[in-house]
């Protein structure tokens, strides 16, 4: 398959308005990319719409409001902008919300929100433009699961869940697609410094001060700048990875899941301890950057 070319073709990003999102919209732009954004925060999206048409005159840029939580109001949007780019590059599905607490501490309305975000938009908003996809020559799409795409541990059953099934799909996906020339990519960000941990919500049974706690603490292991994380993502993109994981500490859990997937919970804990991380897990996270292994990239 061909390096991706991203001048002059339209690329979607959900989740554009902060972050890893935000980052890949000012790196399509310097690409020649022109955008469509998405994102529910209505205030930062014009903003970062804003900053990206003020550095490239030249570039196209589309904002869509909507909350992907709202099946019915993302296929609405999925068809508005189907209608209006007939031909699609680039689908970023990079949108996902975090809920802290262990099975037993969340509702299952509270886990269904978070498969909704996480997991049946992106299948939705795939299956709706994969037209313009296939339109395009050379069109490819990335799915932004997680480092808790590739392990699971306690407290995260809703996170962890809707990230492997991305995954899940996304692999699929690729082998359905490869032949026609379509790419597609799964991310697995590590310790990204972006706004989803927070902007997690609380189970509706975990106590506020522990989870508080927990979360001051993971937000140490948050080093990797957004920027960093969305070069490593369109590097991947350009050499048409099927997989893509940002920083060592999404590679090394996920040659420790590899080496022992029966018991790698308990050496994850004592690893985060000793990393000064809180022994109870934290909300979801996103990643590091990427150096490359047999099935992806990594920094």
């Amino acid at each position: 398959m061909r390096s991706f070319d991203f001048t002059a073709g339209t690329a979607v990003v959900t989740g554009a308005a902060s972050g890893i999102g935000e980052a890949l919209a000012r790196g399509l732009a310097r690409r020649g990319s022109d955008l469509v954004l998405l994102d529910r925060d209505a205030d930062r999206l014009d903003a970062v719409a804003a900053t990206v048409r003020a550095a490239h005159p030249a570039r196209r840029v589309e904002t869509r409001l909507v909350d992907l939580a709202d099946l019915c109001a993302t296929a609405r949007v999925a068809e508005e902008i189907r209608a209006r780019h007939p031909r699609i590059r680039l689908l970023v599905n990079n949108a996902g919300v975090a809920l802290g607490g262990r099975f037993d501490e969340i509702t299952v309305d509270e886990f269904h929100w978070v498969v909704d975000v996480n997991f049946r938009a992106p299948v939705q908003l795939t299956h709706a433009l994969l037209p313009a996809l296939r339109a395009e020559p050379g069109a490819h799409v990335v799915n932004v699961s997680s480092l808790f795409g590739l392990i699971a541990p306690a407290g995260q059953t809703a996170y962890a869940a809707s990230k492997f099934a991305l995954r899940g799909f996304t692999e699929a996906l690729r082998h359905e697609l490869v032949d026609e020339g379509i790419g597609v990519t799964s991310v697995h960000p590590g310790g990204v410094a972006t706004r989803i941990a927070a902007h997690a919500r609380i189970g509706s049974g975990v106590a506020r001060e522990e989870f508080e706690a927990a979360r001051r603490q993971f937000e140490r292991l948050l080093s990797i700048p957004p920027e960093r994380a969305a070069e490593v993502i369109l590097r991947g993109v350009r050499r048409r990875r099927g997989r893509v994981l940002i920083g060592w500490s999404a590679v090394l859990p996920d040659l420790l899941a590899r080496a022992a997937p029966g018991s790698y919970g308990r050496l994850l804990a004592v690893g985060i301890r000793l990393a000064g991380g809180p022994a109870r897990p934290a909300p979801a996270t996103r990643a590091p950057a990427a150096a490359e292994l047999p099935t992806g990239e990594v920094a």
